[in-house]
């Protein structure tokens, strides 16, 4: 198959890159789209055969979930069925986070296919606030499941090169936005009453969820409720250690990289084969942004150990450590 890579530069072409991206999702194809959080893998939520392009493409198991996201606040209550006990929550959070990073898992309905669901009787649903996947879902008129653009497991892509470099000859079309805002995942929560049971950390903080209701931390399940909550995930090729207190390596600098927290004396660049600093000024929303990008070029290096720096782990740094920690357990 080969794989389109179209830009949306100019007016033109971002009309033109519309049109054909409407038509590929008509005809049932996947097309790899530009979020406000990594690029995504999209296809018609509500056509299994569609959605089932997603899963051959990304190699994904079954038993994973996939997001669901919504052309417009109306589609809501037309896949998920929002009990009267937790309408009130859910109603405060939309106001507050859509469109946006902010995945909620609720109640499903029927018109939902199992295979999005992973045969859960739950949907996870958002709206992306990234402008040009806003046009094209507006355009297509239906909910869109798009899982990042990228081989299961495999580091998330957040630029249209990453998705290339995957999925070329796996899918038709490849729409080129740029390099993503937040780059990393959605938060994913799911609402009870009273409570928010966070699936995976994102860029909407617990800090900021911890205000509107009491929080649940279950971001590792060996079947998964929602996206990313297998152990291992996010994963590079190369091997990678994440530096946590106590853990001491022997390696040899010639085959060994360093994914640096911020610049610091403690260590040499010429002490690696290859150094990436995720933000040296110590800004974690810059370390987000870059962490998978980072991880990519390390990943490309030739290198047999990939070092990664712990981030503090407050804010968003709870979303970073948590994509650190799963790309350095043992891949599944």
């Amino acid at each position: 198959m080969e794989t389109q890579l179209l830009a949306t530069k100019t007016p033109a072409q971002l009309a033109a890159t519309l049109d054909a991206a409407a038509s590929v999702l008509a005809d049932g194809q996947p097309v790899a789209l530009p979020t406000e959080t990594v690029y995504g893998l999209a296809a018609d939520a509500l056509r299994p055969d569609a959605v089932s392009r997603v899963f051959e493409a990304k190699e994904r198991p079954l038993f994973d979930p996939l997001i669901v996201h919504l052309p417009s606040r109306e589609w809501l209550d037309r896949v998920a069925e929002i009990p009267v006990e937790i309408r009130e929550l859910v109603e405060v959070l939309i106001a507050k986070f859509w469109p946006g990073p902010l995945t909620l898992v609720l109640p499903r309905h029927g018109i939902v296919p199992d295979l999005v669901t992973a045969g859960l009787e739950t949907v996870a649903v958002r709206m992306s606030s990234h402008p040009v996947f806003r046009a094209v879902i507006e355009r297509f008129g239906k909910p869109l499941a798009a899982p990042s653009a990228n081989r299961f497991g495999r580091i998330s892509p957040t630029a249209a090169a990453h998705v290339q470099s995957e999925l070329a000859g796996r899918i038709p079309l490849i729409v080129d936005g740029g390099a993503t805002e937040h780059g990393v995942e959605s938060t994913i929560v799911k609402v009870d009453a009273g409570k928010l049971k966070v699936l995976r950390a994102g860029p909407v903080t617990m800090e900021e969820l911890a205000s509107f209701a009491e929080l649940e931390r279950s971001m590792v399940a060996a079947r998964p409720d929602a996206p990313g909550q297998l152990k291992s995930h996010y994963a590079p090729r190369t091997q990678m250690i994440l530096l946590e207190p106590g853990i001491k390596v022997h390696y040899v600098p010639e085959t060994t990289g360093r994914l640096a927290w911020r610049d610091s004396n403690e260590r040499r660049v010429d002490d690696f084969a290859a150094f990436e600093v995720l933000s040296p000024t110590g800004d974690l929303r810059e370390a987000a942004a870059t962490l998978f990008a980072k991880m990519r070029r390390l990943d490309a290096a030739g290198l047999q150990l990939i070092l990664a720096e712990p981030v503090p782990e407050h804010g968003l740094g709870i979303a970073i450590m948590d994509r650190l920690r799963k790309a350095a357990a043992p891949h599944v």
